[in-house]
């Protein structure tokens, strides 16, 4: 949860560069059940500025998985890794879609697909009716 105030104007700006959708797994805001959020990707209490540079638009589900953690584990090797970082990765280097599943093609992708719970078959089967639907854009 964020300490600090956003403004209407920092939270506009986040929006406007995401184009509505999860940073994360990619979820459109305009088909999701709740409001998107703002994330610091960086959290606060490990020194993470309220800044564009360090702000995420995040559904509710990835952001309640992800929380303050900035790293998981990698579960083929055991190593602590980074999670995906929105503004310094590219979305399409560490992740890819077999039919409606999310998986990680870096040990950092898949570590966060693992941590935010990507693939619940909720999640998947969402994910197949608005791949169906032509909603969900592959980021490239």
């Amino acid at each position: 949860m964020s300490r600090s105030y956003i403004s209407s104007d920092l939270r506009q700006q986040v929006y406007k560069r995401a184009k509505g959708v999860c940073e994360y797994c990619q979820l459109p805001e305009m088909v999701a059940l709740s409001v998107h959020q703002i994330d610091h990707i960086i959290a606060e209490k490990h020194g993470g500025a309220t800044k564009l540079e360090n702000l995420a638009l995040s559904c509710v589900i990835c952001n309640r998985n992800k929380g303050s953690d900035i790293a998981s584990v990698d579960p083929s090797t055991g190593s602590i890794v980074p999670l995906y970082h929105p503004r310094k990765d590219r979305w399409p280097e560490h992740f890819r879609y077999q039919d409606a599943q999310l998986l990680g093609k870096t040990p950092e992708g898949i570590a966060t697909v693992r941590l935010l719970k990507m693939n619940q078959s909720e999640r998947i089967e969402e994910r197949r009716i608005l791949i169906n639907a032509d909603l969900i854009k592959i980021p490239e």
